[in-house]
């Protein structure tokens, strides 16, 4: 009952002014500039409730969290990085439901919004499913970079369907040229790059359904569905598609990979990674000018719609006051967006925002693509167990470059998650 009225009382204590003020706290991941930028959005809000909100970071958030829940001293509220620890804190009572009017509203106002409320929803500890997240800054994980002065002079246009960018990865071939700069190596986390691809992949083969059944090993990891996800990334990286040859793929570092896309003449065209890698690029790199993405696209056959890879903060209830679901409603008006629009690293699937707030026009243009997601995955490895998703699915991934077949890699990789139960 109480959770309900706190609820239901929130969008009118807003829009009055908050009757009564609360001390609000709210624990994150973030740090240093990231820190300041939370601060700024978290004052617009403290502004308009009259509530008095602090902001704490930890670079150990995860672990901190746990200690925090379980000495009952939690925080008010809390950013996840991932939905994974989430979902274990709901079913064991730590975090409050959000309420079926919140659930409604992202399925409403959210691009591919019912995925944003399934990534949300978990059981509780009486078993029932409740949405206990709202995401709140996501980053999008399905695009592809290029040289677009490269792609002028040699006559090539950006793909719009999947056979589109396989034709031109095949017509680069032909041309003498190398299509695909690719780097798995990432010190004791090599391999993570090729698990990008994976789920990209199997959005872009299979139904979300069996996408959440793969990442829940519902489908087993050497399904042939999954298999033939990783035999289509496979495919990227033969011998004259892939710099170096498939054999360099495991050893080239992540942060080296994208170089050859700038060096004279290239030594590739196109480089899969998600938003962040341009803090790779050479040193004076504009993106829009010097470097360019697009939307890794979706096969036309297919008809599986505009999937979107990406990660995200979901914010959650962890010490429930009115404050709390306060800040929850306000983080469904469109300023509680705009304002980390108008700063960095910043994107949103709420479709109400007015695109102009962005400031960096690269981000509005990553924005577009998320915008017009009809299906948003979380990264799948980051929803496995550790051992799988940050263990030996890395490994596997490695094995495959290194020529090992796709289905004796799954099977592998099913093997250690069996083990695991």
């Amino acid at each position: 009952m109480k959770t309900s009225l706190y609820a239901g009382v929130a969008l009118c204590t807003l829009g009055a002014g908050a009757a009564q003020a609360e001390d609000l706290t709210v624990f994150g991941p973030w740090l240093g500039p990231d820190q300041e930028m939370v601060e700024t959005v978290l004052d617009a809000f403290a502004e308009q409730s009259g509530h008095n909100v602090s902001y704490v970071g930890s670079d150990s958030f995860e672990q901190q969290i746990l200690v925090d829940a379980e000495a009952g001293s939690a925080p008010n509220v809390s950013v996840f990085p991932q939905p994974g620890l989430a979902s274990d804190m709901a079913s064991r009572g730590f975090l409050t439901p959000l309420g079926e009017d919140v659930a409604d509203w992202v399925a409403e106002n959210y691009a591919a919004g019912q995925s944003w409320v399934d990534l949300g929803t978990y059981a509780g500890p009486d078993g029932e499913d409740h949405l206990y997240g709202f995401f709140y800054k996501v980053d999008v994980k399905s695009l592809v970079w290029y040289v677009p002065e490269n792609f002028e002079d040699a006559g090539y246009e950006v793909p719009e369907t999947l056979e589109d960018l396989k034709a031109l990865t095949e017509q680069m071939v032909g041309d003498g040229e190398t299509p695909w700069c690719v780097g798995l190596g990432s010190g004791g986390a090599t391999g993570w790059p090729a698990t990008d691809w994976v789920e990209d992949m199997m959005l872009r083969t299979q139904s979300p359904e069996d996408y959440d059944a793969w990442v829940s090993n519902d489908l087993k990891f050497n399904d042939p569905k999954v298999v033939g996800a990783i035999e289509e990334f496979g495919w990227f990286i033969e011998d004259g598609r892939v710099a170096g040859g498939r054999g360099a793929v495991a050893s080239t570092d992540f942060r080296d990979s994208p170089k050859g896309l700038f060096a004279s003449p290239p030594q590739c065209y196109m480089h899969h990674q998600a938003s962040f890698i341009p803090a790779f690029f050479p040193e004076g790199t504009e993106v829009g000018l010097d470097a360019d993405f697009f939307y890794f696209p979706a096969y036309a056959e297919k008809d599986l719609g505009t999937p979107v890879l990406g990660a995200g903060t979901l914010w959650a209830i962890t010490n429930e006051n009115q404050a709390a679901h306060d800040l929850i409603t306000w983080l469904q008006t469109p300023e509680a967006h705009e304002i980390w629009m108008g700063l960095k690293g910043f994107l949103t699937p709420h479709k109400g925002v007015d695109p102009e707030a962005f400031s960096d026009p690269t981000l509005r243009k990553m924005n577009e693509i998320l915008l017009g997601a009809t299906t948003f995955r979380f990264d799948g490895s980051d929803l496995m167990p550790g051992g799988v998703g940050a263990g030996s699915f890395w490994t596997g991934m490695v094995d495959y470059a290194g020529g090992e077949s796709a289905e004796a890699v799954a099977t592998e990789i099913q093997e250690s998650w069996d083990a695991l139960k």
